[in-house]
């Protein structure tokens, strides 16, 4: 038995349970992603060109664009704003991801952990627009595939990510209003059956 075991010291989600939430409706799912490591990265003053070169290099893949986020391999990545990015891995082979994509910068670019300050909920299935649409006032029907919009829902600042217009997104927002967030994200499911 290791020192720690009857401490029962075992991570929660941002929703605090041992496994992350999934709930079940007509037409949707949503579930709660806990898998993930984040780092955000940021280029410095006068060194855009080469946070996006040796980034891409450490990602197999560019930068996103404004407004945009894309996938490579095992890595994706988000636009957060100018010359600033979110990156995200596999929690499980990427657990120390913010130090591996300093040593890929250098001096370059500034990163910051990120994986507890942030929740995540996939959203799939056929009513993820109409659920969407009562939460935020962004253009969900004409978001396309590789889309990273910076909206609101319930008074909060997300990220939401469209993986297949109409049928899958990810929301990304701050880990401490998970709750707050997931709730308006059920509230607005059941309105909506």
């Amino acid at each position: 038995m290791g020192k720690f075991d009857n401490h029962g010291l075992k991570a929660i989600s941002p929703l605090g349970g041992y496994e992350p939430r999934a709930d079940n409706f007509t037409g949707l799912l949503i579930h709660e992603v806990t898998d993930r490591a984040l780092a955000s990265l940021a280029a410095r003053q006068g060194q855009e060109e080469a946070v996006k070169s040796t980034a891409a290099a450490y990602l197999g893949g560019a930068l996103p664009d404004p407004a945009g986020w894309a996938e490579t391999g095992v890595f994706s990545a988000w636009w957060m704003g100018p010359d600033l990015w979110m990156v995200s891995a596999p929690h499980d082979s990427h657990e120390l991801l913010a130090g591996e994509l300093k040593l890929a910068v250098g001096e370059a670019g500034s990163v910051v952990e990120q994986t507890d300050g942030w929740c995540r909920f996939d959203l799939e299935g056929a009513r993820c627009s109409d659920v969407l649409e009562r939460l935020c006032n962004a253009d969900i029907r004409g978001a396309k595939a590789g889309s990273a919009v910076r909206t609101s829902m319930e008074h909060l600042g997300v990220f939401m990510l469209c993986h297949v217009p109409g049928q899958q997104y990810s929301i990304i927002g701050p880990r401490s209003s998970a709750a707050s967030l997931h709730h308006a994200l059920m509230a607005a499911a059941r309105s909506v059956i």
